[in-house]
């Protein structure tokens, strides 16, 4: 007899919303200020790993915690491990939520809560998804290693310690991006780019005292804030036309001699820019024309001339396209300047196969000159592919389309997911086509109705891999 896969996960709607609630409460976001030996990357990520495991030790699976930084959740039996890749952690929840970000509240159908897309919401169904098969008694004649990692939208430092110790699967998925399927992931790296001192005297109307702008690399920056001293009666007027001009808001203050500026922009993921609206770039698009000091001029003219509006690295000339897998991305995501202090910028990019680290860092040096440092924070994730006819793609894709009705494709993305840890591995939803990608972004949402199809499907995809 068929199995009807949604009138299984409706008998566990209430337990699926319960456990993720309980999980969307803790704010895991890497905190290194708080790092313990118990908690390497800070108490929310081990919180919240030890309450997917515990989750899991009371549905009786067998569970495995690797040093409070990945868990491993085990079925089945066999010499074959399919591998189910999903973290724990979150982003900083940052500003503009209309409600709590750490409490799950559903609202017109959406369930709202940081890490509901991303994705504490996908690992969940991707959880209950593994539960029916159990519950079922289905017969599979391979392991089933659903992992979870606690820093996956910074270092991945807890899937590296995983892999040190801990076999790998197979073959296998993350449902940590989009649907129909992601069978292709553009290589990542981050650059920091340090200024020297620039030792030019001259008298300048203006001093930049501080500009800052960013969360983290894998963010476009919503919020940047500039403070300088000596601005001219007209900056005032000037900042605010430029607003009305610009999709962007901000704020200026004027306190005796100092101004602090701050603009707002629109967050957006890295691995697509132009989702966003980078505030620093913006800002000092502005501040750039006045007359600044030797130092903050240098690092305000650089941020115009080459990072703003421009998402491809055309201006910086790394710009470089691939047929199959698209466009190169650049995204300036930190930016640090304090008087007497280095001045830097982290530069996010994600490259298609064809072009690679040290072209980039050839590009770069020849166009930023010798007074900016290039440096590579970590090493390179290497562009990743699995081939549209392999078994593991079109069996997902066959799953997907039976369930949605619609035809599924391959799809290349710049995004970074537990997915290419494997060769033969991918990223299965949880996005589906035409809805709005909130991850990163304040207010973020998962439709409920989505997460429920979600869990039905990664229900009999699992199956259908694992049997």
């Amino acid at each position: 007899m068929p199995i009807n896969w949604n009138e299984e996960v409706a008998k566990r709607q209430t337990d699926l919303l319960q456990d993720l609630s309980d999980i969307v409460a803790i704010n895991s976001a890497r905190d290194d200020t708080q790092a313990t030996e118990m908690a390497p990357l800070g108490p929310g990520p081990r919180d919240a790993l030890l309450k997917i495991l515990t989750i899991a030790k009371r549905d009786n699976f067998k569970t495995k915690n690797i040093a409070n930084v990945a868990g491993r959740i085990e079925y089945g039996t066999g010499k074959e491990i399919l591998g189910i890749f999903g973290h724990m952690d979150v982003v900083p929840a940052g500003d503009g939520w209309q409600s709590d970000p750490f409490k799950l509240t559903n609202k017109d159908g959406r369930l709202y809560g940081r890490g509901t897309s991303d994705d504490k919401g996908p690992s969940l169904a991707a959880y209950y998804a593994l539960k029916i098969i159990r519950d079922l008694k289905l017969p599979l004649t391979k392991q089933v290693h659903f992992i979870f990692g606690t820093d996956e939208e910074s270092g991945w430092y807890g899937l590296n310690r995983y892999q040190e110790t801990e076999k790998m699967p197979d073959f296998g998925f993350s449902p940590d991006a989009e649907f129909p399927i992601i069978n292709g992931e553009k290589g990542i790296t981050n650059f920091e780019l340090t200024f020297a001192p620039n030792r030019e005297i001259k008298s300048a109307a203006l001093t930049l005292t501080s500009f800052t702008s960013g969360l983290r690399t894998n963010m476009v920056p919503q919020s940047a804030t500039a403070v300088i001293s000596g601005a001219p009666a007209t900056l005032k007027a000037a900042f605010e036309t430029y607003l009305a001009a610009n999709p962007i808001s901000g704020n200026y203050q004027q306190t005796g001699e100092q101004v602090t500026l701050t603009l707002d922009g629109k967050v957006a993921h890295s691995q697509e820019p132009k989702d966003g609206i980078n505030a620093a770039t913006y800002l000092a698009n502005f501040l750039a024309n006045y007359d600044f000091d030797a130092n903050g001029k240098q690092y305000l003219q650089t941020i115009a001339h080459y990072f703003h509006n421009d998402s491809r690295g055309k201006l910086l000339k790394i710009a470089y396209t691939d047929d199959v897998m698209g466009d190169l991305t650049a995204s300036p995501d930190l930016f640090t300047y304090v008087t007497n202090q280095p001045a830097t910028i982290t530069l996010n990019v994600r490259y298609p196969k064809g072009t690679d680290v040290t072209t980039i860092i050839a590009a770069l040096t020849k166009t930023l000159g010798p007074n900016v440092k290039i440096e590579q924070l970590s090493h390179a994730m290497t562009p990743h592919y699995v081939p549209a006819n392999d078994p593991l793609v079109q069996t997902l894709l066959k799953v997907y389309e039976k369930q949605t009705g619609e035809k599924g494709h391959e799809q290349i993305v710049g995004g970074g997911t537990y997915g290419r840890l494997l060769k033969r591995g991918v990223a299965f939803g949880a996005l589906f086509p035409n809805r709005e990608n909130v991850m990163h972004q304040p207010n973020e949402y998962m439709p409920l109705a989505d997460l429920l199809r979600t869990t039905a499907i990664y229900a009999e995809a699992i199956y259908e891999l694992a049997k």
